[in-house]
């Protein structure tokens, strides 16, 4: 009888016993008329483990909801507070993911029904008891909002840890939470802010698209709308939120620019769970998606394209290429029309598959998320290199020092003019690497129109940027087609003959000094031994083809290959040992400062006038408006006045800064200047051929107004 009466009390002393430490896993709800909320642990005691898991559980009665960390544009988040808990050193709040709630034109964020933030406790002494206690104020809402304060208690017991009936609750929400990123990644690929402090647009690419929501958050003061997303016909997501700053500035009127401060973003709905990025916010590079453009718009468009291209013919950067013009329309004196008209032909023909090829590249490099520009090709020192071979090839050629083929790969009898029976007039092929060439020696030209029709392509997708591209080809070609309809215009030059050797050595010396130019762009890109290098490089493929005439049949071949060795030298070698060159400002013009994209806006609130001038080594057109314009005496002055600050940004090299800057304008390509004032804070763009009264007239309007009136 005593037997089974003690079998039955320690039966029940054990589930008694159990049931306790079940129960120390939760501490009691503490409940109000629209929810609940309590303490509760992931383990029934606190083990030996330097760290542990616990939660604040909350349940809402239908409707209402609490909100998270940041509740945007009202409300405020639970703020325990866990004074009077023993033994507790350090608890960590952490945040599953929330959901936005859009009501009469205010977005919250928060959580409905039930949630639990997890919380990662340190005690002071691991394996003593620790007791919770927490102080709870947070808001629920529904139609009205009711504040509250919580007074929450845990208890946990020493012993050994044991997974509690909430464990699996706390894991569930622990899950939700969404996983801390670096960026950029291959989720969130770029974060910029555009536009001048007090009126910048935060702009976010994630590379994923589907039922998309951001959430930002930024330093003290700083609100942020709705991220707009727009899905991109590659897939790809754009999110759009504007920023309204501080009030309250460092300086009385001066704003606040994000650009370079913290910011947290969080990713929702991504195919991998919500993702958390902290980082900092670069200056003005545009990936938004342009709005869509009507008919009539684009055929404008187009037809700016083709004038910019026909108005390229009459920029300076014709100059490098004056000698192929002049030599083709020569080439054709005394020729049948059918053969002037072929030939002419085919020179439009090489422009518009340079175009092509452009377009192309531009295409591939917006694909792989790399800059794109005008003329960007010649930030590339492999591109000089080839680009001097080539140029060496054809001076050497119109020197008479070879009179053969060249490669069908650099000119394909491009230059073989005069020559006699057998060599009157080029062939199709030298015709068609001839506008080819020529085409791409005039890139490093912008001309009026150019920028606009660049600048519409770039910024949309592959179909425009081909239409555009061709657009300007047929521009550039426009004088070969006109003498291809009208071949009696090339027949009033005079007939082929003895006169032409010297205009062959005469214009020789123009492309000499085309290869000679692209030898010191090279210089300021990687570094006078690598520029000396390759001009070493050349000078011997062009002595290595002057022995051609002595060399015997058999000898030709290997005099050729031997030439083509030296040329391949010195495009591959010289960029691989170049260096990084900075360039400073030269006491000649020492007003000029280094650019400074993020200053801008606090000289505009000091009240100062900031002038632009984004330039490069080899844009023909920037060294024109410099020589003519900006150093001129009336403008000079005007740059160095006290009031205007003067900013020179060199794109001889990439600098994805530089991009940014002119992509925030929509523009890729250069000459670029732009004026910024206080009358003017979103600046005013010039024109790509710079006149010293339009350069005074924006400083002046920036400055006052008077300018802006005009417009």
């Amino acid at each position: 009888m005593f037997r089974r009466l003690g079998g039955i009390f320690l039966t029940l002393w054990g589930v008694f016993a159990s049931s306790i430490s079940v129960f120390a896993a939760a501490g009691p709800w503490w409940t109000t008329d629209h929810g609940a909320v309590r303490l509760i642990a992931e383990s029934n005691a606190v083990g030996s483990a330097t760290k542990m898991r616990l939660g604040l559980h909350f349940k809402m009665k239908p409707g209402w909801k609490i909100y998270w960390r940041s509740p945007g544009d009202a409300g405020f988040p639970p703020r325990p507070n866990w004074k009077g808990s023993q033994n507790l050193a350090d608890i960590k709040v952490d945040w599953p993911a929330p959901t936005r709630f859009s009501v009469l034109g205010l977005e919250t964020v928060g959580y409905k029904k039930e949630v639990i933030l997890p919380l990662t406790a340190q005690p002071f002494e691991p394996g003593k008891a620790v007791n919770v206690k927490a102080t709870v104020p947070y808001l629920t809402c529904e139609e009205i909002c009711v504040p509250y304060e919580a007074k929450l208690t845990l208890a946990l017991p020493a012993g050994p840890a044991g997974s509690s009936p909430e464990g699996f609750l706390i894991k569930k929400y622990v899950a939700a939470v969404p996983k801390k990123v670096k960026g950029p990644n291959e989720i969130i690929s770029s974060v910029s802010v555009v536009g001048p402090a007090g009126k910048q647009t935060l702009q976010v690419a994630a590379a994923i698209s589907g039922k998309l929501d951001l959430l930002i958050e930024g330093p003290r003061g700083f609100r942020f709308g709705k991220a707009k997303p727009v899905t991109r016909t590659d897939g790809k997501t754009v999110f759009a939120a504007l920023v309204s700053p501080p009030i309250k500035s460092v300086k009385p009127g001066k704003p606040i620019d994000l650009a370079g401060k913290d910011i947290v973003l969080t990713l929702l709905g991504g195919p991998k769970g919500a993702i958390e990025l902290k980082t900092q916010p670069s200056v003005g590079v545009v990936t938004q998606t342009p709005p869509p453009v009507s008919v009539a718009t684009f055929l404008s468009i187009l037809a700016l394209a083709v004038l910019g291209g026909l108005i390229l013919n009459l920029m300076p950067c014709v100059l490098p290429v004056l000698s192929l013009k002049m030599l083709s329309v020569i080439g054709h004196g005394g020729e049948d029309p059918k053969t002037v008209r072929k030939g002419f032909l085919a020179s439009a023909a090489g422009i518009l598959v340079s175009f092509l090829i452009l377009g192309s590249a531009a295409v591939i490099l917006k694909a792989a998320g790399q800059a794109t520009g005008w003329g960007i090709q010649f930030q590339q020192p492999v591109f000089l290199t080839a680009m001097a071979v080539v140029v060496a090839l054809f001076a050497a050629n119109l020197w008479g020092m070879f009179e053969i083929r060249l490669p069908s790969f650099l000119s394909d009898r491009a230059a073989t003019v005069g020559q006699g029976k057998q060599g009157q007039g080029q062939g199709m092929a030298g015709h068609f690497a001839t506008g080819a060439f020529a085409a791409l020696l005039a890139t490093p030209c912008s001309a009026p129109f150019l920028g606009t029709a660049v600048g519409f392509a770039l910024a949309r997708g592959a179909f425009e940027v081909y239409a555009i591209f061709t657009a300007l080809g047929l521009g550039l070609a426009l004088p070969y087609l006109l003498v291809a309809a009208f071949p009696a215009l090339a027949n009033r030059f005079p007939k082929p003959g003895a006169w032409m050797i010297k205009l062959r050595k005469i214009l020789a010396f123009a492309l000499a000094a085309t290869a000679a130019w692209l030898l010191t762009v090279l210089d300021t890109q990687i570094g006078r031994t690598a520029a000396l290098a390759t001009a070493g490089l050349l000078i011997a493929m062009v002595a290595v083809i002057a022995f051609h005439h002595r060399a015997t049949e058999q000898q030709r071949k290997a005099v050729m290959t031997g030439a083509v060795i030296v040329g391949l030298l010195a495009v591959l070698v010289p960029p691989q040992f170049g260096e990084t060159i900075t360039k400073s400002v030269t006491a000649s013009a020492a007003y000029w400062q280094k650019f400074d994209p993020a200053a801008i806006s606090g000289h505009i609130a000091a009240g100062s006038t900031v002038f632009v001038d984004v330039t490069a080594d080899w844009c023909v057109t920037c060294k024109v408006n410099k020589a003519l314009v900006l150093d001129s005496e009336t403008v000079s002055k005007q740059l160095q006045r006290p009031n205007v600050v003067s900013m020179r940004a060199d794109w001889t090299r990439p600098d994805r800064q530089i991009t940014a800057f002119l992509q925030r304008f929509m523009r890729y390509g250069i000459p670029f200047n732009v004026v910024f004032g206080p009358r003017a804070p979103e600046g005013i763009v010039l024109p790509e051929l710079l006149r010293q009264d339009a350069v005074i007239s924006a400083l002046d309007g920036a400055q006052k107004g008077r300018a802006l009136a005009k417009k």
